[in-house]
């Protein structure tokens, strides 16, 4: 999923142990994001993003185009939420709806829509995915609501 993580942190030259200490997480918790072994969190995305100034989309692989920002963006489970839910009603769906799609439960996503807890990065990037939406628009990073198609 992360597909980008390794080309990023190789371009600015920096060892999976660097990239551990800027994200304040052990080396071998890293290794894992940038292998897939385990899903990066979406506050260490998120701080990664703003530090290499690249968007969600670009390291998710999502669109090959990376739209650099110098902006230091802050998570907001509530305004993460409201997007969510924007999409849901769009689509005319229900949350049980979503529920499925994602494979979880509908009170989580509730949760995730209230803003009450932070949407877990699977889910998002599932999300993201199925309705061709841009990570970096769920997550308020960009105004940008569709995902530029990879060619």
């Amino acid at each position: 999923m992360f597909y980008n993580l390794k080309k990023v942190r190789e371009s600015y030259d920096l060892t999976q142990r660097d990239m551990a200490k800027l994200l304040k997480v052990s080396k071998s918790s890293y290794n894992y994001f940038e292998t897939g072994e385990h899903i990066i969190p979406l506050k260490h995305l998120n701080n990664f993003c703003n530090t290499f100034q690249v968007s969600m989309d670009y390291v998710c692989g999502l669109t090959k185009v990376n739209v650099k920002s110098t902006k230091k963006y802050k998570l907001n489970s509530k305004v993460i939420g409201l997007n969510l839910k924007k999409i849901r009603l769009k689509n005319k769906l229900t949350q049980s709806d979503i529920a499925n799609i994602l494979n979880t439960s509908q009170s989580n996503i509730s949760s995730y829509e209230s803003g009450k807890t932070l949407i877990l990065t699977a889910f998002i990037y599932s999300f993201a995915k199925h309705f061709n939406v841009s990570l970096d628009y769920l997550t308020n990073r960009s105004i940008d609501i569709l995902i530029k198609k990879k060619n």
